[in-house]
């Protein structure tokens, strides 16, 4: 990334505080890390904070250098709290988005504002869970809070998030919940706590618990869902939102909710970006992104006029033809803009269903049945892509055998789309459970077809998420299935292409039953968001470049494992693994000491004619240590798709050196709710 410029002399000098403990009104103290100009005692500012359980010592610490210290440069004091029971900081954490979670925040946000270096201002910024988090924060209305720039985060804690996706199941209730496990079990650091480290540790390994058990035994959207998820009333949200993603990330639909519910003033950015934040993330191209939240900052914690608010609603990126490819360091395309969601600027385009046919013209009334093996979707890649590894969906003619197929002529001109593409369709299940998946690719003239967006839905759930009901088998229905939103360039002499699977493994797991489906081609269609260019894009300005602070000093002891994806079949058995290994190395941080290690795996199982096959094991081993003092951990979960359970089992083992400190084994079992 050698696009990013590094900015070391800033308008204003920079101080560290690399341990300053924040009080909560019942006594515990959070850990927090603070950057802010030398002279803000003199000359107060507004104070960013981000607010993680991600261990600000060593788990954020690469990005956390690129960022604060650039705030703070600029006149700002760049705060980095881990939250309750995480990191350095006191207590326990017992799950995700708790209110008690937010009443820290609240109470952070009031100390932060009390401070004679604090101007009275606090903006939160935050990824992921602190994208989350800062939304829900806002909705609670802090007096102090002015502004939020939450990325890749959600509203909607049910549809949008790991849990499930479209009521089905998700591979990454596993994937993601055994990870939030291994980081909830990890020690606080001596230097900042002292001899009580052990204690503290302790006090986490057998009190922060196992997330996931709370999330299986919720499984329709219930208030454990409905808490947290700011789409339940977007009205609470008062102050600016600037809502950020990409389209590689697993959260970019909710910043189209974002923009067309919340009630004040609000701003979306949509590029081709992962997982990360935009000055540094991966497809490219990346942008200035510390300089937009700047601009963000200034115009609503410092009153200066930026010009942002005179800008459009939303700038998305339109993706430039791609063949497909695991991973892209660029992705071609142009920026382009609407000045509210719904765009004007977007209409729609049907496309009907016959055999092996998109058109628009709608077909006879031929039925088509489809009954995928249970391996369909192993081309689609990760629910939730970083960029920076190859776990993007690769050619989708792999998928040719698993799926019904429709396709467009060779389009005669360019197209572009823009939101979300909806599949209507008119269907029957031999079963009262069954997944449908579409999947939406862009097919060259060679036949290699990139994927472009897809849908699932456990359709048990197509008319609620609460008050699901199984399907009537023979009966058929009327289903609507809105896919992932996306941007897109359809080329001249490139086709569309949909394919309509029962099974998308292992991004979900599989009903419980085999299901057949029958779809009515003449009642079915394809309904694209096409939008045409506007006279709004050619007024966008450029974004300056991705600049940074100094990037942190870190030190190789062992070389990283190359990361692995990959794919085999036990042609005798016949069962097949899907699986992923990443490995950290082994790392020294010369500015704290500590040198830490993470390796996981993830391993996804099952046969192509058994969904209660289904098996996924994930595992982490992490260490820490300095000097004489060396911790580690290690967790590994297991969940099996039995037909009328889930069954899930979990091992953890901590070591304080060669001294086990906890080792634990369980084994949960929950009954399956339609899925």
């Amino acid at each position: 990334m050698e696009d990013i410029r590094v900015v070391t002399d800033f308008p204003r000098k920079v101080r560290e505080i690399e341990n300053l403990w924040i009080p909560m009104p019942d006594g515990v103290k959070l850990a927090a890390r603070v950057w802010l100009p030398e002279d803000a005692e003199a000359d107060p500012v507004p104070a960013i904070l981000e607010y993680l359980p991600y261990r600000k010592r060593d788990g954020t610490v690469e990005r956390d250098a690129l960022t604060h210290p650039y705030f703070a440069g600029h006149g700002y004091a760049g705060v980095r709290v881990d939250m309750r029971g995480s990191g350095d900081s006191e207590g326990l954490c017992k799950g995700e988005y708790l209110k008690q979670e937010q009443d820290d925040c609240l109470a952070v946000i009031e100390w932060l504002a009390r401070q004679p270096w604090c101007s009275g201002s606090v903006g939160m910024i935050g990824i992921s869970w602190g994208g989350f988090n800062g939304l829900q924060v806002a909705a609670r209305r802090p007096a102090a809070l002015k502004a939020v720039v939450s990325l890749c985060s959600t509203d909607d804690r049910y549809a949008d998030d790991i849990h499930f996706v479209g009521g089905a199941m998700a591979g990454d209730k596993l994937r993601w919940g055994s990870t939030a496990w291994a980081i909830a079990m990890t020690p606080p650091d001596p230097v900042i706590v002292g001899d009580r480290w052990r204690a503290m540790w302790e006090q986490r390994l057998n009190g922060n618990g196992i997330w996931m058990y709370d999330w299986f035994e919720h499984q329709r959207r219930d208030d454990f869902y409905k808490h947290g998820s700011v789409r339940e009333n977007y009205a609470d949200i008062e102050i600016p939102v600037y809502a950020v993603g990409g389209w590689v990330d697993g959260y970019p639909n909710p910043i189209f909710r974002l923009l067309e519910s919340l009630p004040g003033k609000r701003k979306g950015l949509i590029g081709p970006w992962g997982h990360k934040y935009p000055h540094f993330a991966m497809p490219g191209p990346r942008i200035g992104f510390l300089q937009e939240c700047l601009r963000c900052w200034d115009q609503y914690l410092k009153g200066i006029d930026t010009g942002i608010e005179d800008e459009p609603m939303l700038r998305a990126w339109i993706q430039e033809p791609a063949r497909p490819a695991a991973i892209y360091d660029e992705r071609p395309g142009r920026w382009v803009a609407e000045p509210s969601w719904p765009g004007p600027g977007v209409g729609e385009k049907a496309l009907h269903l016959a055999p092996r046919r998109l058109s628009e013209t709608k077909g006879k009334d031929e039925v088509l049945t489809i009954c995928s093996p249970q391996t369909a979707g192993l081309s689609s890649g990760a629910w939730c892509g970083y960029g920076v590894a190859p776990t993007l969906p690769i050619d989708q003619r792999t998928e040719e055998g698993n799926a019904l197929i429709f396709e467009t002529e060779p389009l005669a001109e360019a197209i572009e789309i823009l939101g979300f593409p909806e599949f209507e369709v008119t269907l029957a299940s031999d079963k009262p459970t069954a997944l449908l998946s579409a999947t939406l690719s862009q097919v060259f003239a060679d036949g290699a077809a990139s994927r472009v967006s897809y849908g699932i839905l456990n359709l048990s759930h197509r008319n609620d998420d609460l008050a699901i009901e199984p399907m009537v088998p023979g009966k058929a229905e009327r289903i609507r299935l809105k896919l992932r939103c996306c941007g897109q360039r359809f080329e001249a002499g490139e086709r569309i292409r949909l394919a309509i699977a029962t099974a998308h493994w292992p991004i979900v797991f599989p009903t419980a039953e085999n299901a057949t489906l029958s779809i009515h081609c003449g009642a079915s269609r394809l309904i694209l968001p096409v939008r045409d260019a506007q006279p709004l894009d050619a007024t966008l300005g450029a974004f300056l470049g991705p600049e940074s602070a100094e990037p942190m000093e870190q030190v190789v002891i062992e070389e990283a494992e190359p990361f692995e994806r990959s794919v085999w079949t036990d042609q005798v058995t016949g069962l097949t693994v899907h699986q992923m290994l990443a490995d950290s190395g082994k790392v020294l941080h010369p500015h704290t000491g500590i040198t830490v290690s993470a390796r996981h795996v993830d391993r996804f199982s099952i046969h192509p004619d058994d969904p209660n096959s289904a098996e996924g094991t994930c595992t982490w081993e992490k260490s820490y240590s300095r000097d004489d003092w060396q911790a580690s951990i290690a967790v590994s979960a297991t969940v099996r798709a039995l037909r009328d359970v889930w069954r899930m089992e979990t091992y953890m083992i901590a070591h304080d050196g060669d001294e086990v400190v906890v080792e634990r084994s369980e084994v949960r079992e929950f009954p399956r709710d339609l899925n």
